[in-house]
């Protein structure tokens, strides 16, 4: 195993919230990045289409735009650029969206994340490593969530979606030994943000001085994530792909672990917030307070996350930190600036 960081790496869903983030951080590194992405219309392709507008004129940046799920264009960008690593972001985000176009999450997170792992069958990296969610924790109740417990109570389709891309990688990582790292993402916020996310439509609907829908406020928690500590995460694990686990009991297996040169991550800021807290900071940080419109619990929502990122901080030696406070106020200060609201 190397420790050396990659120097080319194909970055798929590069117009996307986080991957424009951990492209910005690679760039600044001097890494050269081929950025992926089909601009896919779930949000307002305008805010995507600033992101790739300011990572364009970077040098080491170059992009293409290709849907992962089309094999025969993802396998010639591979031959052609020659990544040293990937790093799989593109998918298919969102619980309730998946309630209502199932098909989406097909498309992008399976028969996708399959042609990614068939282009890395085939024009051997060094390290791949993929976006999976803290959703696969599912009706889990033991908190905080912990790599070393099971994962396979998926309560909504795009859960299902991202442990089929674990077991998935795992398969690629036994079979062709290729190093395989997943990261379970916990509610990851901030600057350049998805609009389908809460605290992006709390923040447009208090600003606009219109009611906001709060799911079971009293009862929801989250471990939010700034995106910096994300990318921070993902570009210090880029340059440490896993081995083969030489403890690893077959008769007593541990999910955190493999025989095969795979593991996943929890990448979370192990502080929960209740979710009228959070709604207070955002509050705080415009300026106004919320019209809350109360409404039960979702289909597809769980009642709380909360990462366990003892294995990560070991790895890597970090851990996200982030208070919400500081995150909370720089993205309201990047929403008033990039939509021209006043202060």
């Amino acid at each position: 195993m190397t420790n050396a960081s990659p120097r080319r790496i194909l970055l798929t869903g590069a117009a996307g919230f986080v991957g424009f983030h951990v492209t910005e951080a690679l760039l600044a590194q001097g890494v050269q990045v081929l950025g992926i992405d089909n601009m896919t219309p779930y949000y307002d392709p305008a805010l995507k289409q600033a992101r790739l507008d300011r990572l364009t004129p970077r040098n080491g940046f170059s992009f293409e735009p290709i849907d992962i799920a089309d094999y025969d264009a993802l396998q010639a960008s591979f031959a052609a650029y020659k990544p040293d690593a990937v790093i799989h972001l593109a998918a298919q985000a969102g619980v309730r969206y998946s309630l209502d176009n199932p098909r989406a999450y097909a498309h992008s997170n399976l028969d996708g994340f399959l042609s990614v792992l068939e282009a890395c069958r085939h024009n051997p990296v060094s390290h791949l490593i993929y976006a999976s969610s803290s959703s696969v924790y599912g009706a889990n109740a033991k908190v905080p969530f912990s790599e070393h417990d099971g994962a396979d109570h998926p309560v909504s389709l795009y859960a299902a979606t991202k442990r089929a891309n674990e077991l998935m990688a795992h398969s690629y990582a036994h079979l062709y030994g290729i190093p395989v790292t997943g990261l379970r993402f916990f509610t990851v916020y901030g600057p350049w943000g998805r609009p389908d996310m809460a605290y992006f439509k709390f923040t447009k609907a208090i600003l606009e001085g219109r009611p906001i829908d709060v799911y079971a406020e009293a009862e929801m928690s989250r471990d939010f994530t700034y995106v910096d500590d994300v990318s921070e995460a993902i570009v210090r694990l880029a340059a440490l792909p896993p081995a083969s686990d030489p403890n690893f009991d077959a008769a007593s297996p541990d999910p955190a672990s493999a025989a095969a040169p795979y593991r996943v991550y929890n990448i979370g800021n192990h502080t929960p917030v209740r979710l009228d807290r959070f709604i207070s900071v955002i509050e705080q940080a415009c300026g106004k307070q919320a019209i809350k419109r109360h409404l039960p619990m979702q289909p597809g929502d769980v009642q709380a996350t909360y990462a366990d990122v003892r294995d990560l901080a070991a790895r890597a030696d970090f851990s996200p930190d982030t208070p919400i406070e500081e995150g909370i106020a720089r993205f309201v200060a990047w929403y008033r600036e990039f939509y021209g609201v006043a202060g």
